[in-house]
Parts: structure tokens; sequence; C-alpha cells
């Protein structure tokens, strides 16, 4: 038996091709299901099973497309209750998968109601088992995606399914979903894949008493939501459509349509030097998707803004990963109308542009609370969308933002131009260099 991992960075997910005997089982498979598809096909696989573990959040869904185009068997969890039809997963009835191979069902609700991992069992021995959201890499997947109201009772849940499936033999391999990088889950460690032996050994929260100091570790501090996680899950109850074919017209600045949103994947280099004044710059990277999910209104049209020759492929797929297909074109040249700037400097430039000024930290609250920058005014990123501008920025012109790295400070650097703002950036360095800095000289900040 072999198990191919597929690793998503900008998601912080995993799905796999579990290879035995030629023939093969697909675990929950993300919308671009070619990538899968030709692996499969190199190693001359005949896809017999496509596995869902729950009803994702955080991505559209390739299990039916993979299904369909095989001729594979579609398993969702029983209760999934989807739209369109698929074979049930009921708890402990084993499903043959040709050869020796059995996948047994474990309902392992906590992360969602209907959640279900996966055994897999050769020659009747247990060998692997698919965890999807429940039992992670030294973390749990999180129970408060479908609400506060149901967050405590899924979280009791979680901590029963997370010792069910650690009762399992020591050696069972883990292939967990969600991993670091995830808003699904609790926290990462940099591992993808463990075993149940480790995770006894290094899974803080299976060491915790009971359910309830269960659910209070869980739901503390929980981590902010992506905007775009309450539509990708109603999007694969109904059934997603295939990607989408072909490529969007590249089109003049003049012809961006009035209801379109422009996003703008260039570099931030060349973004500071000049971008489309209203437009959200989100570079091209691994977490590009995620950011334009979060940032701009779901269900928007978008137009991208390019480098000329510079290839749009990965943003369309990052996009429609998280179900953005509505990508009205691609401008190459801005010209004229690059009337909007910031700017990007180093951390002792940065610092020398500091006194007297309020420094935006568009952090995340948990970065807050480990790496505080004393004195600056906190928004983490998307609450610049959502809650507007810090009351305590306003009637400033110059502001200072920092980050972790400088990309979630260039993102922001475009939504404060609206608001009249001359963002200043620090680039390739976070806050904690600047609080460091800040710590060694008197007067500064």
């Amino acid at each position: 038996m072999e198990v191919i991992s597929f690793r998503t960075p900008g998601l912080g997910d995993q799905s796999y091709l579990l290879v035995h005997e030629g023939r093969g089982v697909l675990v929950d498979p993300q919308r671009d299901v070619g990538r899968f598809l030709d692996v499969a096909a190199e190693r001359d696989v005949e896809l017999r099973l496509v596995l869902e573990t729950h009803l994702h959040n955080d991505y559209v869904s390739g299990g039916a497309q993979a299904a369909s185009r095989t001729g594979a068997e579609l398993v969702l969890p029983a209760a999934a209750a989807t739209a369109y039809p698929y074979t049930p997963a009921f708890h402990l009835e084993d499903i043959p998968g040709g050869g020796g191979l059995t996948i047994r069902p474990l309902h392992t609700p906590g992360h969602t109601p209907e959640h279900t991992s996966y055994l897999v069992l050769v020659d009747g021995e247990p060998a692997a088992v698919f965890s999807g959201g429940s039992l992670l890499v030294s973390a749990a997947g999180r129970p408060d995606l479908l609400g506060p109201e149901r967050a405590r009772t899924l979280a009791r849940l979680q901590y029963g399914s997370l010792h069910r499936l650690a009762a399992l033999p020591g050696e069972v391999d883990l292939f967990p979903t969600h991993g670091e990088g995830s808003f699904c889950g609790t926290a990462g460690v940099g591992r993808h894949t463990s075993t149940i032996a480790d995770e006894h050994r290094d899974n803080p929260l299976l060491a915790l008493p009971d359910a309830e100091t269960f659910a209070d570790e869980l739901l503390t501090e929980p981590m902010p939501i992506p905007a775009f996680y309450a539509h990708v899950g109603p999007v694969n109850l109904l059934g997603a459509p295939a990607m989408p074919d072909g490529r969007p017209p590249e089109i003049p600045v003049e012809e961006i349509p009035r209801d379109a949103r422009v996003v703008d994947i260039r570099p931030r280099a060349v973004q500071a030097a000049g971008f489309l004044p209203g437009s959200t710059g989100v570079a091209i990277g691994d977490d590009f998707g995620s950011w334009v999910g979060w940032l701009v209104p779901y269900g928007e049209a978008i137009v991208l803004v390019a480098e000329p020759g510079q290839d749009v492929s990965e943003a369309l797929t990052q996009l429609a990963r998280v179900g953005i297909d509505d990508v009205r074109g691609v401008v190459r040249d801005l010209g004229r109308y690059a009337s909007a700037r910031f700017e990007l400097l180093d951390l002792t430039a940065f610092l020398g542009r500091m006194p007297g000024a309020r420094v935006l930290d568009v952090r995340m609250p948990s970065e807050w609370r480990a790496d505080p920058l004393p004195g600056a005014v906190e928004r983490f990123l998307p609450d610049l969308v959502s809650q507007g501008l810090p009351g305590r920025l306003r009637g400033e012109r110059q502001v200072p933002v920092v980050c972790g790295s400088g990309r979630r400070a260039a993102i922001a650097a475009t939504i404060l131009t609206c608001h009249g703002l001359h963002p200043v950036v620090l680039d390739g360095a976070g806050a904690a260099q600047v609080a460091a800095a800040l710590a060694t000289r008197e007067g500064v900040y």
C-alpha cells in the first residue's frame, strides 16, 4: 500500500491517493481534480473509490467530478445529505476496495456533525486512517465553523471522536486533511502526517481530562473564520460545476466592467510604484485565493491586473478552489491610471519614519498576544474591510503598517489608500523585529 499526498499550502490542506495492487482510493480531492487523476493515470491506477470525510468549508470539493470522470464510486458521510447522489458511509459498515483492501467508516463528529473518518484495512489488519478534520497532527479540527450556537456541542463531540481514533493501534498511520496553515484546525507543528502512537505522545489535546475541559481549550480564543467559508459550505452541499475552462480575455483598463472588483496580482514592489485606485492588491502567492475570498465580497465579478507576460493560470486555479469563477478579464497595462501608491521600506528606514506616527498592526489577534507591539493600533487585515478604518487612525496622513513579513501589510496598504491615507509598509520584517529594535532605542516610539 502506498499513500501519495497532495499538499495545497495556501489552504493548509492535503488530499490523498491511496494505491493498492493497481487500485486507487482518492480522499478529499479539491476542485482541480486533474492533478490527482494525472498521477493515477501515470501509475496506471484504476480509481475505485472517492472518499469525502465531510462537507468542506474551506474549498470547493472535486469529489463528484473525480468520480464522474473515472467511474469511481463517490462515498460521503451518510448524514451529509447532499443534493447529488453518493454512496452513504455508515459507521462501521465496511466498504470493499478490492484486492484485500477494506475501507471502514468511523463516525467522528465534531468538526462537522456528519464528519466521518476512514480506517484502511489491508487483509483485515488496520494500516492507516484518513481523519479529515478530526484528529490532526498535534491538534484537532475546529468545532466552531458552523456558528457559536453549536460550537460547544460540537467541541464535546470532537473530544469523543479524537479518543475514538486514538484507540486505534499505535502503528496505524494518520493522514489528516487539515494541517498547518489551515483555518479549519486549532494549530500546526510543521508535520502533515503522523501515527496514532505519535499522537499519544505529542498531541496535548489527548491529555485533557474531559470533554468540558477540551471544549474550553478549543473555544476560549478561537481563530478568525475566513469570510468565504460561509459560502463554500453550501456550494459543496448543492454541488459545484467542473473547473472553468478557458482564460478570461485581456482588456484595456477603460473596459473594466463597472460591477467588477479589481484584484492586482503583481508583485507588491510593482504595486507600490503605482496601482489602480480602489483595487485590492494581493500579489500572487500560495495564499492568494484565500485572501481574495476573504477580502472581496463573495459572488462579485473580478478583473485581474497582471504584469505583461505574467501567467494568470495559478490565480485562476486558486480562485476556482474557493468558488470564484466569474473573472471577466485581465488588464496588462494600467498606464496613466496607476495613480495610487504606497511605500515599501526595510526595517532601518521604517523605524526612521515612526516617530510620532501611529503604527497599524494587521496581524491576527493570536499574533498580537504572542508578540505584542506596544502602542500599535491593532486591526486584523480582513477587519479593515468588514469594520473599516480604526478610529485612532482617522485624521492621520502617513500610516506605518506592519505584519509578519510585509505581505499582509502591503495588501492592507491598497485598502488604506481608499481612505486617503499614505501607507508606509515594513517589508521583509515583522512586528516582533520592530518591537525588538525599539526596545534598544529610547524616545523613538
